[in-house]
This record gives C-alpha cells, structure tokens and sequence, in this order.
C-alpha cells in the first residue's frame, strides 16, 4: 500500500479523488476544493446527532476545519444545552430569545440547525435523506438506541454503503456497562482522574470544565479524520467508538502506567507533581505563582533567583531523586521565600531565566493576555438572539498556513435552518408546511 504523502493528503479530499475510488457509492459537492480560505475540510459533510458536550464539541472542530454540518435537534427545546444559561446570562439575551445559551453557543458555531423528531417515521425517513448525502454520521446516544430508531449503522450504510458512524458513549458500544449512561464527572470518577486530582489532604476535585467530555470529543475528531483518510484509500467507510471512560483511562499516562507496572496505586497532589520537585503552584504575597525546576540545573538557578544559592547545595535538595525524597523538608523553605513578595515582582525576578514559570490567571487577565490576542483566541460573530447582535466566542487554538479554518458564523437558532436543509433534500414547501403541522419539524 503507497504511503500517504504530503501531496497525496493535500489531493485527498479533492472531488477527482474521490471520484476514481467511490464512483457509485457516494455523491460530491459542489464547494471548490482549491480554496485555501475554505478549511482543510471543505467539501465534507457531517450529520450531527449529538448534544451536551463531548459530540457537539467534536463536530464544532470539524466544522471549524470547514465541514458542512448540520445540526440535528429535537423540535421540542433542542440541545439540552441551550437551557443551560448561569445566573446573570439573562440580560445579554433578546427577550424573544428562549432556546440558548452562552454554554451552547461555546460549542456549536459554524453550524446548521434542524428541528427534527427522529422518532417518528416521517423523521427518520429525513435522517436517512440526509445519511445519503453525509461522509460522516456522529452520534452519542446510548448503545443500541439508534437501532431501536432504524437508524443503526446497517440502516446508514443501506442509503450509503461508505458512510462514517462516529459515536460517543459513556462507557463504549459493548461490555457490561454499555448500557450506562455517559456524565463527564462520572466518566473522571470511574476512569480514576478523580483519584489523583485534588490537594493530598483534601476530597477528589472535579476539572473546572467538564474535561473528559472535552477529550473525548478531541480523540472523536481524529478518529473521524483519519477514518475519512481511511476511506480515500480503502473506498470503504465504518463504524468509530470512543467513551467517556475510556478516554479517561488513556489520558492518565504515566499514572497509570505506574500502576500497570509497578503496581503504584496513585495519590493526590494538588499543583505539584508526583515525580519533579519542586514543580507546582506557590503562594506570593498577593496571588499565586506556578514555578518548576525540571532538572537539576534548573534548581540550582531557581536557588539563585531566590537569593539563596547554598539552598541547592544541601544534600537532601541537590538532585530530583533526593529534592522528590525530602519534598516535605523542601516546600516549606520555597513557600516561606515565594510569600515574601507579589507575583508581579516574582515575574520581573524570572524574566529571561529559561525558567518554567508563569501566574494563575483570573479569566480577566487570560483574555485580555497579550499572547491570547496575538492569536486571535478571542472572535467576535453575528449572533441575532444577543440584544447586541453579536457574541464572542472563543478562538481555535490550531493555525494552518495553508487551508485556514474560519469562523464564519454564531450558533445556530434552533431549527433556523429547517427549511434551508429540507429544500436542498428537495422538499416542496407544501411538504414542508404539512411537516411542520404535523409537529415533525420545527
């Protein structure tokens, strides 16, 4: 098999690509795969089932990357999310404005919405339209609920034979727990992040955000890449399955992998680290200041920084194995000297050093961060539903010099592109119209 080369990855997506290895199987679109502004996934169409987190996550980054994705929402209230306004978010909404939320607008940009009742055979029978004109199907609900609906995988690939069903669940598509349903701080409990995340003294603490459907939603939008990667080769789609738990398990790297060999059951740390000391957050006069020294060269300069140099000297603290032995003996010393002068001193103090070192930053000063707005990691967009008319929202973290991702529009309204979509499906208005009497759409 000839390796994927940068050229051939470049021509992957092209329309005479995939004309030459799916001529019959699959139909093509009509945006010009050349350009650049377009993203690297211009041409590509995803079919979004998914709500909360971990999925809308996963498809708003592909959408980002320049995917056509519609949004498939249920006609009575949509995406749980759009529920989800925190207390004050009322005065930046229209009055009129029901159905969002500042939590989903953080995840669906960029997006289409259709209001569709998938339960109904008249529903289903629009999912299967647009299955037939998909590249990829993502989904999270429970295993074996799109069977009970018709829509399994056997049913997407009968309408199009080189589909991609990408689905998120909380504990994977088999085993005993299959059935269970998927929560972020479930899937960290159960997955053992909770057990090392915290003070050593204190309870298991939750991640600010919810971290595991983040994830989750990150390893999704690889796999489904590399599946369509897959496809151009093979001509061949298939079935992808991630978890909330299982992705879980994967990120706790040399944690686990200290367990697995070595039969280390695993502890909390709060900041610091459990194998580099020091290497974790310090307490200055006025806020917090993250300092580490990775090696031993690095003490020895921190040591210096600190206006104590024979602190580097003394047996218990002049090599990582003895400074991780004596933490106890180690830490007191660095905080009694960290407490002594403000985080803003301390930043001049290590400016230039090569040091690793930098401060907890309140949300106000990460966004107003001179490095944040260099990278463009705060975007303004058209938002109708705000009193102001736009949001902002935040930036992609990934640049390409080439196919550049975009922003190009806010989330969506519920159902506000259900017309749109059923037009292109080739829908009378009339059909429409009866649909939407029938309560199937909204």
């Amino acid at each position: 098999m000839q390796s994927l080369t940068p050229r051939l990855i470049q021509a992957a997506f092209s329309p005479s690509v995939r004309t030459r290895l799916l001529v019959g199987t699959r139909r093509y679109h009509s945006q010009a795969a050349g350009d650049i502004n377009a993203g690297p996934l211009n041409g590509v169409r995803i079919l979004d089932l998914t709500r909360v987190l971990a999925g809308p996550f996963c498809t708003q980054i592909l959408a980002d990357y320049g995917a056509n994705v519609i949004k498939v929402e249920h006609p009575q209230g949509g995406d749980d999310t759009r529920l989800w306004r925190e207390e004050g978010e009322d005065v930046l909404w229209k009055p009129e404005a029901k159905h969002t939320s500042l939590y989903f607008s953080s995840i669906n940009r960029n997006k289409r919405s259709i209001a569709v009742d998938m339960k109904t055979e008249k529903g289903k029978d629009i999912i299967l339209k647009l299955a037939a004109r998909a590249d990829v199907v993502v989904e999270n609900f429970i295993p074996g609920k799109l069977d009970k609906m018709g829509l399994e995988y056997d049913a997407l690939k009968r309408v199009n034979e080189s589909i991609i069903l990408a689905s998120i669940s909380g504990y994977g598509a088999d085993g005993p727990y299959a059935q269970r349903a998927g929560y972020d701080v479930v899937g960290a409990a159960e997955g053992g992040l909770l057990h090392i995340t915290g003070e050593p003294d204190g309870p298991p603490t939750k991640p600010g955000v919810g971290l595991m459907d983040i994830c989750t939603g990150l390893y999704l939008h690889g796999a489904i890449v590399s599946a369509l990667l897959a496809r151009e080769r093979t001509g061949m789609g298939q079935k992808i399955d991630t978890s909330l738990f299982e992705s879980t398990i994967s990120i706790l790297a040399n944690v686990g992998m200290s367990w697995l060999n070595l039969g280390k059951e695993a502890r909390r740390w709060g900041t610091g680290h459990p194998t580099i000391v020091p290497y974790q957050a310090f307490k200055t006069k006025d806020s917090y200041l993250v300092v580490g020294a990775v090696n031993n060269r690095q003490f020895q300069t921190l040591c210096q920084l600190l206006e104590n140099p024979r602190l580097a000297q003394d047996p218990r603290f002049s090599t990582n194995d003895a400074r991780v032995q004596n933490r106890k003996a180690l830490i007191p010393l660095l905080n009694d000297q960290f407490v002594m002068r403000t985080t803003n001193k301390w930043l001049e103090i290590f400016h230039g050093s090569g040091m690793p070192y930098g401060p907890i930053n309140t949300l106000e000063n990460v966004f107003s961060h001179p490095q944040a707005l260099a990278r463009k990691m705060v975007v303004t967009v058209r938002q109708d539903e705000t009193k102001s008319g736009d949001v902002k929202v935040l930036g992609m973290p990934v640049k390409f010099s080439g196919s550049k991702p975009s922003i190009k529009s806010g989330p969506p309204a519920l159902g506000q592109h259900t017309d749109e979509v059923l037009q292109e499906l080739g829908f009378p208005p009339e059909t429409i119209s009866q649909l939407r009497h029938d309560r199937i759409i909204y």
